[in-house]
């Protein structure tokens, strides 16, 4: 769950009138579950959202939110799995290491922050939350910017994070980017699960096709559908450079037209179904396509719908998180449409 959907329920909470606190992972020493900057919403009445450990961490949490809540202030709890006479850790988070995590409660200006996070995220931008605290949560200060401050960067995860030098004295930084988007051409069945795991995986997902009877909200659950022929469609997708595409309607026509289209127009990832042949006859006489990926999906063996969508987004989450893909030899299979629907 990333930063967009913590915001939305965040406020969703708020409205509620739920006494709600923001967790964020600040520090890691060692290994653990989840990298620094991964946050989860939890709330007074034992509700969470997302997660920063296997199960083991949140309900000792969520007994923290009312005090957290009833402050007002920030608080920063530490767990320690190092050691290794702790058993009773060791039995439970199934990893060792230190974690540092930041308790936030959702009211005051955090609450403001929250919004005007939530309203550049759903614009589109990349925000770069600045924060500043002492350990004990008697003092915060926020800023959000486009630009992050002049530390060491992981840019896989987007966090970076540092000690002022004075005690007790932190800035934390965070990075946020919106959700990347993927769009599906075409709407059969073996277009769903796709769909799903995308969602499940981080992605907005839009689903495009011409027919319109396959194309419905009922049966792509939580994606946005458009229904139109190719160059109708482009035009009202407008997919740009941070999204992720796939061809995946099994019509050769259709597909042609696409990637005609999409001659001048890169996207992050543009995936196409189907056999080398059937793509490299796709984009005959057309010039190479900077990021393009076919057969779609990792090289996991994978055998039946299922198993290719799992194949698929494991390749959408390598690309997004900056893995460098080996390119694939020797595969055969092309994937077929499960429906006999032919429109």
């Amino acid at each position: 769950m990333d930063m967009k959907d913590l915001c939305k329920i965040a406020l969703s909470q708020h409205q509620q009138q739920m006494r709600t606190v923001l967790a964020t992972v600040v520090h890691v020493e060692g290994h653990a579950y989840r990298k620094e900057g991964v946050s989860m919403i939890l709330t007074a009445d034992g509700q969470q959202f997302g997660s920063i450990s296997p199960g083991c961490l949140e309900s000792d949490l969520v007994a923290r939110v009312d005090d957290v809540w009833n402050s007002s202030q920030v608080s920063i709890v530490e767990y320690d799995m190092r050691p290794a006479d702790d058993l009773s850790w060791g039995e439970n988070i199934g990893c060792g290491g230190l974690l540092n995590i930041l308790l936030e409660p959702v009211r005051g200006s955090f609450l403001n922050v929250i919004r005007e996070l939530n309203d550049r995220l759903d614009q589109g931008e990349n925000v770069v939350l600045t924060r500043s605290f002492q350990k004990n949560g008697e003092q915060i200060d926020y800023q959000l910017s486009d630009q992050p401050l002049m530390l060491a960067h992981d840019a896989n995860s987007g966090t970076e994070s540092l000690s002022d030098g004075q005690k007790d004295q932190y800035t934390f930084v965070r990075t946020y980017r919106p959700k990347p988007r993927l769009i599906l051409i075409g709407a059969g069945d073996d277009s769903i699960l796709v769909s799903s795991l995308a969602q499940l995986s981080g992605f907005d997902v839009v689903v495009g096709d011409w027919r319109a009877g396959l194309c419905t909200e009922e049966r792509f659950a939580g994606a946005t559908c458009i229904v139109g022929f190719p160059q109708s469609l482009y035009e009202q997708i407008q997919p740009g450079e941070q999204d992720y595409m796939i061809l995946m309607s099994h019509n050769f026509p259709r597909e042609r037209e696409w990637v005609e289209l999409m001659v001048d127009q890169h996207c992050a990832y543009l995936g196409i179904m189907g056999s080398k042949e059937r793509t490299r006859r796709l984009m005959d006489q057309l010039p190479a396509y900077p990021s393009l990926h076919s057969p779609v999906g990792l090289s996991i063996g994978a055998d039946g719908p299922d198993e290719i969508a799992i194949s698929i987004i494991a390749e959408l989450i390598a690309v997004k998180r900056g893995r460098v893909l080996v390119p694939r030899k020797d595969v055969t299979h092309e994937h077929h449409r499960l429906s006999a629907y032919s429109g």
